[in-house]
């Protein structure tokens, strides 16, 4: 299954323990193939930067680095305006591109 995660999805799981975590570690675990662009990791980036609950550089640089390494990377070809966030177009690009499964992560159980 190929899935692209929100930004919350990742400040969540690495923050604190619960169903976004489980998700991480479903990623790390290959037991799903994780959809990114550059965009999406950049945006992570910066909001690990200034969370109120703070992680070392080291950290952050860490978790760029999984996501480069573990993640398909594409590139969308197809710009794309049907979010209410105009930010958040780049999540339904990149799903598109990557022929990722489209299904929200609430209805998702990790057990």
């Amino acid at each position: 299954m190929r899935v692209v995660l929100d930004t919350n999805v990742f400040v969540s799981g690495i923050h604190w323990m619960g169903s976004s975590e489980k998700v991480l570690r479903a990623w790390i675990n290959k037991e799903f193939e994780l959809i990114s662009s550059l965009p999406i990791i950049e945006e992570l980036v910066r909001i690990l930067m200034n969370f109120k609950v703070p992680l070392e550089p080291e950290d952050i640089s860490w978790w760029e680095s999984l996501m480069l390494e573990k993640s398909v990377i594409v590139v969308p070809t197809e710009r794309i305006n049907i979010v209410s966030d105009p930010d958040d177009n780049k999540f339904v690009e990149a799903a598109l591109e990557g022929m990722a499964r489209i299904q929200k992560i609430q209805t998702l159980t990790f057990y």
